[in-house]
């Protein structure tokens, strides 16, 4: 008696697993088709799939043979970014396209594919990756790169070799002339900052000198202001004037001395006195008058021989002097004022020289330090120059590789198995839990609430098998 009904949970979870090996041996073609489907899958995507070769070469950064504090750059943390921008020199446009040309590549994608598409491909074939990193000094954060690896992926192995061969005499060009031109451009650079910055020192030098020579006098110490002689001057002044009129007074004195006579006077009295005695043609009064004509004729012989030139050459000498003292006078007391006003001047005057000094001294510090910078990147040069800097170097050049990269034959036929026997076990465990067939009695005992009176084994007859598509569907109940 065979017993075919639908199963509750508690009993198909129940004897499961006890009833497995039994179930995977009724389902075995469920199991034995996918994996046959999936041999045969593996088989053809061995034998299709077109072999992918892979040519690479291994690139060394040297550390520069100089300490940096001769060369004055630390371009470990400039590597990566060189690489970088090397990769997209090499994968431009132009350069991939005379890489096809030259070497005759992707001829049956071109013939049916855009050359965009084919130059797109080429790009992500080839990579040029970090193959090994070490940390920085001081246990920094950031780690730098010292080794690369340059690859080309393509269906033929003498094109891949050849194209890695020049990919890498182009990354070795383009990291030379890099660093040649950056070595010589940053000389440049730094020389014409160095030039101006000098012109910049010299300007603010020039104007600090003319503003110390412009107040040197207050800026030298502010020292006192002599202003004091000007009542000298006035003293001496109106000595020399009072000696003056003194002098006058005798030159006037001496032009007038033959009228002053005490003699001429005397004379002057006899005859006025015999005038008031006698007439006119006295005797008496003709003598008198004789007498004051011949007193005053001697008045003025005498008067004649007084120094009166001395007396004019004296105030002419000190009219000079007063000119001279009134000039001192003016002098002095425009220096006064003009102490006064540059006083007055004093603390913008100041203030201008401390602004000028302050970016006099940040123009020489920037000026040190380019100067600096300058040396260091002369020494660059130089070591660029006899190659003691930093540069690729090439550790593993490519070889014609004799074994594709891809596919993996053995990777291949495991999957292609192993997939095939997993979907076959997972279609007979789907059939199984879809079907539900009774195969334990405590399933009737489930389904009918009361266990079975007996069970009689089932003697297995000769069985004739099923052909065609109704055997993946056969099944054994119990009976």
């Amino acid at each position: 008696m065979m017993f075919d009904a639908p199963l509750g949970d508690e009993a198909a979870g129940g004897n499961f697993f006890q009833q497995l090996p039994v179930i995977l041996w009724q389902r075995r073609w469920f199991i034995i088709v996918p994996t046959i489907i999936g041999i045969v899958g593996a088989a053809a995507a061995i034998l299709l799939v077109p072999p992918v070769y892979r040519s690479n070469a291994i690139m060394l950064v040297e550390s520069p043979q100089l300490p940096k504090e001769v060369l004055g750059t630390d371009s470990a943390d400039l590597i990566d970014r060189r690489i970088a921008a090397i990769r997209q020199q090499i994968t431009a446009r132009p350069d991939l396209i005379q890489l096809i040309e030259r070497h005759g590549l992707y001829a049956s994608e071109r013939k049916s594919t855009p050359l965009s598409d084919v130059i797109a491909d080429m790009r992500s074939a080839i990579t040029l990756t970090p193959s090994e990193t070490s940390a920085s000094a001081g246990g920094g954060a950031a780690n730098r790169t010292i080794a690369f690896e340059l690859a080309f992926e393509y269906s033929q192995p003498l094109q891949t070799q050849a194209v890695t061969q020049e990919l890498m005499d182009r990354v070795l060009q383009l990291d030379a002339r890099g660093n040649a031109e950056q070595a010589t451009n940053t000389v440049q650079f730094l020389t014409d900052q160095s030039a101006g910055l000098e012109t910049q020192i010299s300007a603010l030098q020039l104007q600090i000198g003319e503003i110390n020579a412009r107040n040197g006098s207050v800026l030298s110490g502010g020292g006192m202001i002599m202003g004091g002689s000007g009542g000298s001057y006035d003293v001496q002044i109106a000595a020399l004037q009072r000696d003056n009129q003194l002098l006058l007074q005798q030159r006037s004195l001496a032009q007038t001395s033959d009228q002053r006579d005490p003699i001429v006077a005397a004379a002057e009295q006899r005859l006025a006195g015999a005038r008031s005695v006698y007439a006119e043609t006295h005797p008496d009064v003709v003598m008198a008058k004789q007498a004051l004509a011949e007193a005053k004729r001697l008045a003025k012989d005498n008067s004649a021989k007084i120094p009166v030139n001395t007396l004019d050459e004296q105030i002419a000498f000190n009219n000079s002097q007063i000119a001279a003292l009134r000039s001192a006078k003016a002098g002095e007391t425009a220096q006064v004022n003009s102490q006064l006003a540059a006083r007055a001047r004093a603390p913008l005057v100041q203030q201008q020289l401390g602004e000028l000094q302050q970016r006099l001294t940040a123009v020489n510090a920037q000026y040190e330090q380019v100067q600096n910078q300058l040396m260091s990147a002369k020494a660059g040069v130089r070591a660029e120059d006899e190659q003691m800097s930093e540069r690729l170097s090439v550790v593993e050049p490519p070889v014609i590789p004799d074994q594709p990269s891809w596919p993996n034959r053995l990777l291949l036929g495991a999957i292609g198995i192993g997939g095939g026997i997993g979907l076959g076990f997972l279609l007979a465990l789907a059939v199984e839990l879809i079907l539900r067939p009774i195969r334990d009695p405590s399933a009737l005992k489930a389904i009918l609430g009361s266990p079975p009176l007996g069970i009689i084994p089932m003697i297995e007859p000769v069985r004739i098998q099923p052909r065609g598509w109704k055997r993946f569907l056969s099944f054994r109940g119990t009976r």
